[in-house]
């Protein structure tokens, strides 16, 4: 069983994140981590907490001379604002913890419900694990498994498609064309023009103190028929990937293919017709279902799609009651970013490559890398027999 677990604060001594299930013999290396959570920290709207920190990852456990063990994988993120933050944020009882005390729930945030379900007179004790902070432990987590994906053949692109309403279009664009254009690109939008759309109105959103929203959207290539199951309503892969997407900061919305759009649309002109050729053995002529029908991976390209809001942290605060003095009040300002659109989407990435490395290892198993690819490359070979 392949799972994670991560821990930490905002303003903590670090961000920590423990892995189980992996097999031995895996390639895992901190650069190949840090590529990844330098890509999070990247993308044009983001805002001065990504000055202060640079996220690298230490490996504590689990790996050897570069290889996994197939003992539980520990990953540490420290953070670099921690030498501001020792005195008030210390867990031990000498903590200064009359300092920086949040009492104006921010509009949008876990502030006021958080505060309420466990009783925090300091929203403080809320907004530090609630704060996006955290997802740099799930990126991390998320990059062993994009590295088993990529043991079998598995290829995980994310890309932003909408920022503030200006939509991309690269619906028609090939693997490969997709990835060199996002090599070049400030937003991880593979449209050129609409990205500079974008990056004009975010310019511009950030000026008047407000934020902006988007669209990612996350394609796996490479992923056979099978994952998942129709058997039992939880055992759905995409009730999984959805699940995934939506437990992302401000993430509202999730869809698969054609998603909602499909709604609005005749059976005939949304189902995927079947057909086969020697070559190929059966396929689809179209890839309206995003590569999941009934609850199971089809063997066409995956197509998941998150819509964030805005980021609720406004440098223009909202209205907002005290929550001690029940005063009305102005909400509090932490650091924001104006659209983090392309930082949610490398998240995106993370988190599907984790849900479908765990259906792998589930169709599969193998405590060892090697014994897991002997039993994917039989599948796959068991398929071509269908």
């Amino acid at each position: 069983m392949l799972r994670y677990l991560t821990a930490g604060e905002s303003h903590g001594p670090a961000l920590t994140a423990i892995i189980e299930g992996l097999p031995s013999g895996l390639p895992l290396a901190g650069e190949y981590i840090n590529r990844q959570l330098a890509r999070r920290q990247g993308g044009y709207g983001r805002g001065d907490r990504m000055k202060i920190e640079s996220d690298t990852v230490r490996i504590m456990s689990g790996v050897r001379g570069g290889y996994t063990l197939g003992s539980p994988v520990t990953l540490v993120i420290e953070n670099k604002d921690w030498a501001n933050w020792s005195e008030i944020m210390a867990p031990e009882p000498g903590a200064r913890l009359g300092e920086r005390v949040v009492t104006r729930p921010r509009p949008g945030h876990a502030d006021l419900a958080g505060a309420v379900k466990y009783r925090h007179s300091d929203i403080r004790n809320v907004l530090e694990r609630s704060s996006a902070r955290e997802t740099a432990a799930r990126v991390a987590a998320g990059s062993a498994a994009r590295r088993l994906l990529e043991e079998l053949g598995i290829k995980i692109i994310g890309q932003v498609v909408q920022v503030g309403g200006i939509d991309a279009d690269t619906g028609q664009l090939g693997q490969l064309e997709l990835i060199e254009r996002l090599l070049t690109s400030r937003l991880l939008c593979a449209d050129p023009l609409a990205e500079k759309q974008m990056i004009e109105k975010i310019d511009q959103t950030r000026k008047e103190g407000d934020t902006l929203g988007g669209v990612f959207e996350v394609r796996a290539y490479g992923v056979p028929p099978g994952l998942g199951s129709y058997t039992h309503w939880d055992r759905k892969i995409d009730g999984y990937l959805a699940s995934a997407l939506m437990s992302i900061q401000a993430v509202k919305g999730v869809e698969v293919g054609d998603g909602f759009s499909a709604a609005a649309k005749a059976g005939s002109e949304v189902q995927d017709e079947i057909f086969y050729s020697q070559e190929k053995g059966f396929y689809r002529g179209s890839n309206n279902a995003g590569g999941i029908e009934g609850g199971m991976t089809n063997g066409e390209v995956l197509v998941l799609r998150a819509a964030m809001k805005p980021i609720p942290t406004l440098y223009r605060p909202l209205r907002s009651v005290d929550l001690v003095t029940k005063r009305p009040l102005e909400a509090a300002v932490e650091r924001s970013d104006t659209c983090a659109a392309p930082a949610a989407c490398v998240i995106g990435e993370a988190v599907v490559a984790w849900e479908l490395a765990r259906a792998c290892m589930e169709k599969c198993g193998g405590d060892s890398l090697s014994e897991l690819k002997e039993t994917w490359n039989r599948y796959l070979i068991s398929l071509k027999k269908v």
